[in-house]
């Protein structure tokens, strides 16, 4: 019976110097699965389907970036949502580092929400 195959985990000294082994791939259906557990305490819809995340950028180090805005500028939840979104990003397999940016162009509005939103909301 053949050895399961391992993945290598800790960095290896050669000659040359330390070689780390690469960090595993960060799986985006689980960043955006991660961003759906953050909700707007206003609102009973996760901020994925509210369409205030715009942009999920993930670079081959682990690194993420979110871009997301807010439903208005005075929003009260303006300092945790953002925070929340780092958490729950950093939670991520692979994840080495998070940025998360408020953005406010372009505005965010209601058809921005998912179809699924708008029923959860009664707004047709």
């Amino acid at each position: 019976m053949s050895e399961p195959a391992t993945t290598e985990t800790r960095a290896a000294w050669t000659p040359d110097g330390e070689i780390r082994p690469p960090a595993p791939k960060v799986n985006e259906d689980a960043v955006i699965a991660a961003i759906s557990t953050v909700y707007d305490p206003e609102i009973p819809v996760d901020i994925y389907q509210l369409g205030l995340v715009y942009a999920i950028e993930i670079a081959d180090d682990g690194k993420v970036k979110v871009e997301m805005t807010l439903t208005t500028p005075s929003c009260p939840s303006a300092q945790e949502l953002p925070s929340q979104v780092e958490e729950a990003v950093r939670a991520v397999e692979g994840v080495t580092d998070v940025e998360v940016e408020v953005v406010w162009d372009p505005p965010w509005d209601q058809s921005r929400m998912s179809e699924d939103a708008r029923l959860a909301l009664n707004m047709f």
